[in-house]
This record gives C-alpha cells, sequence and structure tokens, in this order.
C-alpha cells in the first residue's frame, strides 16, 4: 500500500491519500474520547502530537500542535498506523459509532435546500482538496445569516476566515440571496 502526503494550507494540518475509499461520511475527532469510535482515530491519537484527526472521503486529515513535534518526526508513525489499519480489514468505525454532527430531523425550506444543494455541489468539493470539511449548520431566515461549521483542515486554519468571507460568503450571496452573511460556528 502506497500512502500519498500533501500540505494543506493550514501549516499544522497534513493530508493522507491512502489511494482508497476512507469514508462514506466524512467524520471529525477533535479529542481522544471522541476517537474511540474509530480504531484508526484512536491509533492517530496515541502518537505524540496529534490534537485532531479528519476522515475525508478519500484521506485523512492530521493536526498537530502548533508547538509539537516536525511533520518530519510525525509523519513516519502516521503513515504506519494509516497502512496498518487499512491492511488488517479493521472497519473504520466501532458498532455505534456514527456521526455525532450529523444533520437534524425534519424538511428543509426551500431556501436551505438550496443552501445545502450549493455546498455539496461546489463549495465542499474545493474545501476536500485541502484536507477539510465545511457543514451546514443553521439558516436564520430574518437576517440571511448562514451559519456553517469547518472541520479537518479548515478547522483552526489562518486562511479559513477569508476563505469564507470572500469564497464562501461571496458565492451564496450570488446564488443565494436571502444569505446576507457568512459565519463559522465553533
Amino acid at each position: 500500500m502506497f500512502i500519498q502526503t500533501e500540505p494543506t494550507p493550514n501549516p499544522n494540518v497534513l493530508k493522507f491519500l491512502p489511494g482508497r475509499d476512507v469514508a462514506n461520511d466524512p467524520r471529525d475527532f477533535v479529542n481522544v474520547d471522541e476517537a474511540t469510535a474509530s480504531p484508526l482515530a484512536e491509533s492517530l491519537f496515541e502518537l505524540e502530537g496529534v490534537t485532531s484527526v479528519f476522515f475525508g472521503y478519500d484521506y485523512v486529515s492530521v493536526t498537530r500542535e502548533p508547538q509539537g513535534p516536525e511533520w518530519t518526526t510525525m509523519k513516519a508513525p502516521i503513515l504506519a498506523a494509516i497502512m496498518d489499519h487499512f491492511v488488517s480489514g479493521a472497519p473504520l468505525l466501532r458498532e455505534g459509532g456514527g456521526d455525532s454532527h450529523a444533520g437534524g430531523e425534519g424538511e428543509d425550506s426551500e431556501i436551505v435546500a438550496e443552501i445545502k444543494g450549493l455546498l455539496d455541489s461546489r463549495i465542499r468539493p474545493a474545501v476536500a482538496q485541502d484536507g477539510g470539511d465545511i457543514l451546514f449548520d443553521s439558516f436564520d431566515e430574518e437576517t440571511g445569516v448562514l451559519s456553517l461549521r469547518l472541520r479537518g483542515a479548515c478547522s483552526g486554519c489562518p486562511s479559513s476566515s477569508a476563505t469564507l468571507k470572500s469564497g464562501v460568503e461571496q458565492m451564496m450571496k450570488h446564488y443565494v440571496p436571502e444569505v446576507t452573511r457568512v459565519e463559522q460556528v465553533l
């Protein structure tokens, strides 16, 4: 198995591409307690300096402590953990390890459906190229404020606020005029 690595705009996140599907639904693990839902995430959190793990459709993004070990030290143990997991054939998630950030219940309004469609078709694929994900959180139809949640390499990235304002907000305002502002939910 050959695993490629790619840098991301966030200097504390590295993207690992195992050359196979990783997750049907992107999944974020921001602490060791959440990581117990996944054997792979759990083994990555055991490595020194790992602060979060994100599973994309075909990649794994790993976030390191800003003042922690350098990537040159961390890369080999991370590659070994990812390779060991996929070679073992173990499931990505343990039984009952469904996504705790899954969307809410109920039917979406026409505007919310349009927003989600634009996120899924145009924005999320672009963000995934940088090792992250962006999710719909809420839309206030009275004020036009769209709240989004950033995950993976996008969470904590120095350029994420610029991406939200100059990229996502402009595109949303253009295609969905009811959107007046885009905000990040932490």
